[in-house]
């Protein structure tokens, strides 16, 4: 019999050609969808201090977009009994312009959001090496691991950004209706539905991105740990 099929003690230690150390798994989506939201339910709080930071920040941008939005709306009402709430929109309208302030404070804002965002999840990462080095040894593909830390992040993104986006609108609608009331009852006024949906729309956008592209250099951290350092 060839050497290479029997031992010392004479038994068959032959392995099957090609065989690999271990067998990786792929999971589907909806197994890594129900993973990332059961992680969100368990660290509920912290996970609701980072979409803060969405919230507020989508907030402004929802509130300048709308603000400038409803101004130029305003600023088209030729009804007399309006002149002076027209007046009022045409200066505000130039001093934004001049000024740009609001842009740069919503522009800091999302990035305050986004700096906040990655180091929650580095923290995250940090907090779940057992569980990830569970995985990881249960044969789960590094791309699955990604995959978990981008949909946890875009759950708080998008759930954040729909809260910011209610939440700017509400507030100044509320602060418009009294600044221009002389106005909504003016005949040719339209009100711009369609910017404001527009406006809603990016602003979901945006926090879907910030929130998403926070979580990039997380999730490579924790794709690349090592399963036994991670047990360890």
């Amino acid at each position: 019999m060839p050497a290479e099929g029997r031992t010392n003690g004479g038994s068959d230690r032959r392995q099957p050609v090609g065989r690999g150390v271990g067998k990786q798994v792929v999971l589907p989506w909806s197994k890594a969808i129900e993973i990332s939201l059961n992680s969100l339910r368990i660290r509920f709080w912290r996970s609701l201090i980072t979409t803060g930071g969405i919230i507020l920040a989508v907030a402004f941008l929802m509130a300048i977009l709308t603000k400038s939005a409803v101004v130029s709306a305003v600023k088209a009402v030729s009804d007399p009994r309006a002149a002076i709430a027209v007046q009022k929109a045409g200066e505000e309208a130039e001093e934004e312009r001049a000024s740009g302030a609001g842009k740069w404070l919503a522009v800091l804002g999302l990035l305050v959001a986004l700096v906040g965002i990655t180091n929650a999840q580095l923290m995250s990462v940090t907090e779940r090496f057992r569980e990830i080095g569970t995985m990881k040894c249960l044969g789960a593909l590094d791309s699955f691991v990604v995959r978990l830390f981008l949909l946890e992040s875009a759950f708080q993104g998008v759930a954040g950004a729909a809260a910011g986006v209610a939440t700017g609108y509400c507030l100044i609608s509320i602060k418009l209706w009294l600044d221009y009331a002389a106005v909504w009852s003016a005949a040719d006024f339209r009100y711009p539905w369609p910017e404001v949906g527009a406006s809603a729309a990016f602003c979901l956008a945006v926090g879907l991105g910030i929130s998403v592209l926070a979580a990039i250099y997380p999730a490579y951290v924790a794709a690349k740990m090592e399963p036994v350092v991670a047990m360890r």
